[in-house]
This record gives C-alpha cells, structure tokens and sequence, in this order.
C-alpha cells in the first residue's frame, strides 16, 4: 500500500473523531470506498511493516542519545550493535525511515575549502601526519582548549587532553584556568598512572607549555619520543582538533552553559564517557572507542 493512501486513512480517522458521517464525507473526496477503509484497520500488520515500526523506534533511540548529531551510517552501526534488531538493516533502510521521521545530522557541515599551505621540512615533527596506528599507546596526542560556564558564560577555564590515536580514545583530561606547564604535566600524569609502562611518541603543538623544562622532564622521565607539529599548522595535530570539535558541537552545544564549576565538571565528565564509551563509529567496526582500545591492551 503506497505511503500516500496509508497518510489519508490516518487523517481521515483523526479528523472524523465523533463527527457524524465525516468518513462519508472524506472518503469521497479522496475516491476510496468505504470497504477499502475498513479493510485497512481490520488488516494485520506486514512483517516489513512490524520491523519499519521497531527500526524507527531504535533510530529515534539512537539518534537522541547521540545527541541528534549522528548521520544515517552511524544509525546504521549502532543498530547493528543492537539487541532489540535481530534482522538485517540497510543504509537505504535508515535513510528511508530518517526521512520518514523527518530527522538529519544536526552537526556542523563540513567545510571543503580548506587551502593547503606551503609545506617546510621541520626535523623534530617526527609523525609528520601519519595518523594510522595499528596498536594502542603508539602515538599520543596532546592539546587543550577554552570551555565557559556562569551565568552569562562570563568563566573561562582551559580542557587539556591526551588522545591516544588507535581509536581516539581519550586516555586522560584535566580542567584548569590557563594552559600552563603544570596543567600539561597534570594531565599526562594521569594518562601515565592509567596505563603504565608505555613509552608512546607524544605530539603537541609548539605552545610554552609544552616546550618548558618542566614538562620535557617529565617526557624524559618517561623516555617517550617527542613530536611538534610545525608553526602555524594545526592540521599537524588534526585528530586531537577534530576530537575537540566533536566534543563542543555534538556535546557541550547540545546542553545549557553550566552555571556553576560543579556542572561544568559533571557535564565534560558525562562528555568524555559519551565519546569513549557510548559513541560508535563505522571506522572502527562499530566499536566504541573504549571498546576498540581495549580489545587491543
């Protein structure tokens, strides 16, 4: 039965509630005959529109607890991930049914205008964009970046991070009121208490926190291998920019500004567990990051 039809018989019934010969009425308008009616809410329900039902409930379920900002094929790999699906889905399914709820991606559009620029050969930025690891611990990213609570949003405190490649899970973070040496060291402190015993290349940016004695000690300290990304190329340090990005858009945009430090603390908390453990992604067989990390420890 074609979508269109089904839609009338839903509206007819809706608009006839306790009207007296509205059916009649509306039937004739629409050229159906009052046996075709009847027969359309005395049918049983097909097996594909039983499954329709169940996916745009999962879909809905899915696609509000990632925040709305999951497109069709992430849908699509959580729904795989699902117990309550024991069928096979489609992308075309989900796309279809997306349609039908009227629901899309609510993130930001990606821009395709980027310009390279003019690559210099720096001899201490040792990834050198090589983004592909094949085993935890590997490769270490590390960046901080400007989050605001209060009233007006009128706080400002610095969300420093360390990003293990192999999956981008998020081994450890730390809130403080600037971006200083102390904060940096804090927080690699904490990735080296949680996981021990590694000895990973780092990569960070050329800020003072990073290029100050103190943290190189603790580097040392550890025998990691340093790398900077070159000046003026974020793109160096792209998948800790890009997990950043996510972290805001899909996440602390999708809440109300925290009014106090406490809600903020609770709400980047609740942020980091989202991203490492509920969040799935095609690139990492449906994994979360969490999961992906530590099939692999």
């Amino acid at each position: 039965m074609k979508k269109q039809r089904r839609l009338a018989y839903r509206a007819i019934k809706e608009v006839s509630k306790n009207k007296h010969g509205t059916i009649t009425l509306l039937l004739s308008i629409v050229g159906v005959s009052r046996q075709a009616y009847n027969k359309f809410w005395h049918r049983s329900e097909t097996q594909k529109e039983v499954e329709d039902k169940l996916l745009k409930e999962r879909i809905m379920h899915w696609y509000n607890l990632n925040t709305q900002t999951i497109g069709a094929g992430t849908i699509l790999t959580n729904l795989e991930k699902d117990s309550q699906i024991t069928f096979k889905v489609t992308l075309k399914q989900v796309k279809r049914l997306m349609r039908d709820l009227e629901i899309r991606c609510q993130s930001r559009i990606k821009k395709h205008n980027r310009s390279k620029k003019s690559e210099m050969y720096i001899q201490d930025n040792i990834l050198n964009q090589r983004f592909d690891v094949n085993q935890p611990n590997q490769v270490w990213l590390a960046d901080s970046t400007e989050l605001s609570y209060g009233i007006n949003g009128e706080h400002k405190v610095r969300l420093s991070g360390v990003l293990d490649l192999y999956g981008r899970y998020l081994v450890s973070s730390n809130l403080s009121l600037t971006e200083t040496a102390i904060a940096e060291v804090t927080v690699f402190q904490k990735a080296f208490d949680k996981v021990e015993n590694v000895c990973p290349m780092v990569h960070t940016d050329r800020g003072s926190a990073f290029t100050s004695s103190l943290f190189g000690s603790l580097m040392d300290q550890h025998n990691v291998v340093r790398s900077m990304s070159r000046p003026g190329t974020p793109y160096d340090n792209s998948p800790m920019e890009r997990w950043w990005s996510e972290f805001k858009l899909r996440w602390m945009n999708r809440h109300p500004t925290p009014k106090t430090y406490e809600e903020l603390v609770k709400l980047v908390e609740s942020g980091i567990h989202y991203f490492n453990h509920v969040s799935r992604s095609q690139k990492i067989n449906g994994h979360t990051p969490a999961e992906h990390w530590n099939m692999a420890i």
